[in-house]
C-alpha cells in the first residue's frame, strides 16, 4: 500500500506499554466504545490486540486468539516467540510493520494491530467485514437482459467484482489513502499490458497530490480533483455501477478509479460519446443496438435544443413553412411565452427535486398531484398554453433518456441559456450560441483526451462506431483515443 509522503514515521518501541500508552492516547480507547484492546498472556510475554468494532470480523479474531493461546502447549519460553506468534496467526494475510503510524491506519481501516512485549514490530492482520449492502443491479442502469449485480460502498467487493470477469495476471489493482483524517481507501485499475503507462502515471500524481482533510463525499471529491473541474457543467468523468461496463473499458486500455464507501467507479479518460452509450446496446443484436442509440440521440438533442427551436418558430412566424405553420400557440394569455416556459422548467426541476426527497410510498400521490391538479388546472385558468407544457415535457423525457445524470442536468442548464439567448437575439441568438457550445466544448480536454473525439478530431472508423453499434467480430481494435499498448482486441486477419 502506497503510503502519504507527509505521513510521519513513529518507531514502534520495544516497550509494550509505551506503545500502550501512545495508541490508548490518539485512539481514546477507553472513551469511543467501538476501538479496544485485548490482551493476552503467552509464553510469559504479553500480546496486545488493537481492534475496531463494527469493521471486524469477530469470528477471525476469536478464531485467531484461540491460536495464540495455543501457543502455551508444546512450548516452554522459548526464544524465537515471534516466529511462533506469526504461526499462529490463522489467517491468509499478514504484515509486519515498525511505523506505529501504519498500524493505527491499519486497525481504523478494519484490520487488527497484534503487539508482542519486547519486540519494535507489529503484525497486521486482515479480518475486515465493511458493513453493506449485497451486490444488486443500479437503479440508474438497468437493461433487460444481462448481470444483476452492481457495485456497493465496499471497496474490497467491488475489486472482486471486477476481478471475476477479468482474470487476467496482469490486472492491477492499486490501492492508496486519500485524506489526513478520513483516510479514505482508492484502489487504481487498470490492465498492465494495454493501459497507456503515461495515463496511469498521471492519474497517480494527481492522486498522490491530493492534499485534503477528508473526502466523505467520496468520488464527486475525487473527481474534482482529478480532472480539475471548476465551473464546467459537463461531466469529464464517466461514473458507473455495473461492474461489466467497467470491465469493458478496462479491456480497451482506459484506468479505473474506485473509491471505498462508493458504489460509482469512476471510468477515465472519456469523452463526451461516453456519456450517450448503455449497456443495453450491447445486450441486443446490433441492429436493435443502433436502433436504441439513435433513439436515445433523438431524446439527447431533443433535451438540448427542441425547446428554444420551437420558442423561435413560435414568435417568428415567418421562419414557418406552409407545412408547418401549426407550430406556435393557438392562444394569447396574459404571461409572456418566455416567462410560461422558465415556469415550466422551474416547475418541473421542483418536481424532481421533490420526488428525491419523498418517500417511495408517497411519490406516485405526488406525481398525480402534480399532472392532474397543477399541470391541468394551470392550463385552464390561462397561466400556462398547451403547447408549452407540451414542449417542455418532452425536453424533460429527453433529459431522463439521457444514461449520464451529469449530462443530462448540463444540457438543461444549457437548454436554459440558449433560451434566452434566442428570446433576446433570435435567430443569430440560437445559431450563435449552439456554435459557441460546440467550439467551447472542441478546446475542452480530460486528461489531455479531447472532449470530442472522434469528431473533433475526426476519425472516422471510430466515429462509425459511435453512431451505429457494430457487432463485436467487426470491432478489432481498441480505442485509440486511450493510447492503449496492445490496440488488437483480436487478430485483424
Amino acid at each position: 500500500m502506497q503510503e502519504s509522503k507527509e505521513r510521519q514515521k513513529t518507531p514502534i518501541s520495544k516497550k509494550i506499554q509505551e506503545n500502550e500508552h501512545e495508541l490508548k492516547s490518539r485512539l481514546g480507547i477507553g472513551v469511543s466504545f467501538d476501538v479496544g484492546v485485548r490482551k493476552l498472556h503467552v509464553l510469559k510475554k504479553e500480546v496486545q490486540i488493537y481492534y475496531c468494532t463494527g469493521l471486524c470480523d469477530s469470528l477471525f479474531i476469536i478464531e485467531i486468539m484461540r491460536e495464540i493461546m495455543d501457543m502455551d502447549h508444546g512450548h516452554r519460553a522459548p526464544s524465537n516467540v515471534k516466529e511462533i506468534l506469526h504461526d499462529h496467526l490463522s489467517h491468509q494475510q499478514v504484515e509486519l510493520t515498525d511505523n506505529l503510524e501504519i498500524a493505527i491506519d491499519r486497525m481504523l481501516s478494519g484490520l487488527i494491530s497484534v503487539f508482542l512485549e519486547g519486540e519494535d514490530q507489529a503484525f497486521i492482520v486482515d479480518v475486515r467485514s465493511y458493513p453493506g449492502r449485497q451486490p444488486e443491479e443500479p437503479d440508474t442502469e438497468k437493461v433487460v437482459r444481462g448481470s444483476r449485480d452492481g457495485y456497493t460502498e465496499n471497496i474490497i467487493i467491488n475489486t472482486a467484482l471486477t476481478r471475476r470477469r477479468i482474470r487476467d495476471e496482469r490486472l492491477r489493482h492499486e490501492i492508496m489513502q486519500v485524506g489526513k483524517r478520513s483516510k479514505t481507501d482508492i484502489c487504481i485499475s487498470y490492465i498492465e499490458d494495454i493501459a497507456d503507462p503515461g495515463l496511469v502515471d498521471l492519474v497517480k500524481q494527481e492522486l498522490q497530490s491530493i492534499d485534503i482533510d477528508g473526502i466523505p463525499m467520496a468520488d464527486k471529491t475525487i473527481e474534482e480533483f482529478l480532472v480539475k473541474q471548476g465551473w464546467d457543467p459537463f461531466p469529464l468523468v464517466r461514473y458507473t455501477e455495473r461492474p461489466d461496463v467497467a470491465a469493458q473499458h478496462l479491456m480497451e486500455g482506459h484506468v479505473l478509479v474506485i473509491t471505498d464507501t462508493s458504489p460509482s467507479v469512476i471510468i477515465t479518460p472519456t469523452t463526451y460519446f461516453h456519456h450517450v452509450q448503455h449497456a443495453e446496446e450491447f445486450r441486443q443484436t446490433p441492429m436493435v443496438g443502433a436502433f436504441i442509440r439513435w433513439v436515445r440521440f433523438t431524446g439527447i438533442i431533443a433535451s438540448l435544443l427542441l425547446v428554444p427551436l420551437w420558442y423561435l418558430y413560435a414568435t417568428q412566424e415567418g421562419l414557418l413553412p406552409p407545412d408547418i405553420d401549426f407550430i406556435g400557440p393557438n392562444k394569447t394569455t396574459n404571461i409572456p411565452l418566455f416567462l410560461q416556459i422558465v415556469f415550466a422548467e422551474i416547475g418541473i426541476e421542483i418536481l424532481r427535486v421533490a420526488a428525491i426527497h419523498t418517500p417511495s410510498p408517497l411519490s406516485t400521490a405526488m406525481g398525480l398531484i402534480a399532472a392532474v391538479l397543477i399541470g391541468q388546472i394551470a392550463i385552464d385558468v390561462g397561466l400556462f398554453v398547451p403547447e408549452v407544457i407540451l414542449y417542455v415535457s418532452v425536453a424533460a423525457i429527453g433529459g431522463f433518456s439521457t444514461p449520464s445524470y451529469e449530462l443530462s442536468v448540463a444540457n438543461k442548464m444549457l437548454r436554459l441559456v440558449l433560451l434566452v439567448l434566442t428570446a433576446i437575439f433570435h435567430v443569430p441568438g440560437l445559431v450563435g450560441g449552439a456554435t459557441l457550445l460546440l467550439l467551447y466544448l472542441a478546446f475542452v480536454k480530460n486528461l489531455n483526451t479531447p472532449y470530442l473525439w472522434p469528431f473533433i478530431p475526426f476519425n472516422a472508423k471510430a466515429f462509425v462506431q459511435i453512431m451505429i453499434r457494430l457487432a463485436v467480430p467487426l470491432s478489432k481494435v481498441r480505442p485509440s483515443i486511450v493510447h492503449p499498448q496492445n490496440s488488437k482486441k483480436q487478430p485483424t486477419s
